[in-house]
């Protein structure tokens, strides 16, 4: 495995503060609730966020009690579980999808919502009013996803120079994704096949399929918490086909993807852990700017390149972060 300087998010680690060892020597229990849209507790980047909250001082059971609501994707449920961690109490509630910041809006107007917007744009869907005054009950990190996917979109097309016909991986939540690939589309005109997937669980082997009947020759991946619980069987499909993929995350090259272009999903939420200290610390949200990450990485997996029998252009080989081998 062949790395560059690793980047961070904007902003840097804050520092550790005494909060987490006063709480437990007065017995003080702080709570966090997490709302998932569609993800388990087991998913990475929680872990990210749970070991980041172990550094700064807090321990799960000791000091502070982790209340993981996960609606398995099926968005509906979203409002209940967000009232549910309202009863609770909670100090803070974190969430990372639009559904989910719009549903805990709507559970509470007092208890700080830590956002980690992962493909939305919080001020454009009115839920800060703006990124240094966030104002009401929500903070958070962001980053601009159709800018990004944008730059995806040519990285993958240099890698790939002959391919012609792209499937495209889409749900309900990424329409606005699929408008984007359209226009940065036009001017190369590739011809853009959307594999929709409907009713999560998401039955991908189907979705593969047709894609095979299709004739495509590789697999555009756009981002929402479903498809994101799906990683592996998607790189697995694509591998078994002998299609490159192109994510937005490293996970899905980790688990067998070609590559991937995307802010670092484990920094972002060992951030969010951060924001959540201060929270706990008592600052508020209006306090707490929304940070926007402006650094990204590159991973490809040349592993997967050789099972498809593809070479990678010595330019983006160098132009990247990582390089599984």
């Amino acid at each position: 495995m062949r790395r560059r300087a690793f980047i961070t998010l904007l902003g840097g680690a804050a520092a550790a503060w005494p909060f987490a060892a006063s709480a437990q020597q007065s017995g003080k229990i702080a709570r966090i609730g997490y709302l998932s849209t569609a993800n388990p507790r087991s998913a990475p980047n929680f872990a990210a966020l749970e070991q980041r909250l172990r550094e700064l001082g807090y321990i799960d059971g000791q000091n502070i009690v982790i209340e993981y609501r996960d609606a398995e994707g099926e968005i509906d449920r979203l409002p209940d579980l967000a009232a549910d961690l309202v009863r609770l109490d909670v100090n803070v509630i974190v969430t990372t999808t639009d559904p989910a910041t719009r549903a805990a809006k709507r559970a509470t107007p007092t208890i700080p919502i830590l956002m980690v917007a992962i493909n939305y744009d919080p001020v454009a869907l009115g839920h800060v009013d703006s990124l240094a005054r966030p104002g009401a009950n929500v903070t958070g990190l962001f980053f601009q996803h159709l800018e990004l996917l944008a730059k995806r979109f040519g990285l993958f097309k240099k890698m790939l120079p002959s391919v012609g016909r792209v499937a495209v991986l889409s749900d309900s939540l990424t329409v606005d994704q699929f408008k984007m690939l359209e226009a940065v589309n036009r001017p190369v005109g590739l011809e853009l096949q959307p594999l929709n997937l409907e009713n999560p669980p998401y039955d991908f082997d189907k979705v593969f399929r047709v894609a095979t009947r299709s004739r495509v020759e590789a697999i555009f991946v756009l981002e929402s918490a479903s498809i994101f619980r799906g990683r592996t069987e998607i790189a697995q499909l694509a591998l078994k086909r002998r299609l490159p993929t192109s994510f937005a995350f490293r996970e899905y090259v980790e688990v067998g993807g070609l590559v991937s272009y995307g802010v670092s999903f484990s920094g972002m939420y060992r951030r969010a852990a951060e924001y959540a200290d201060k929270i706990l610390r008592g600052t508020k949200p209006i306090d707490l700017p929304v940070e926007q990450s402006t650094k990204f990485e590159l991973i490809i997996n040349l592993k997967t390149a050789k099972a498809l029998g593809m070479e990678v252009p010595d330019r983006l080989l160098a132009l990247a972060d990582e390089v599984i081998e």
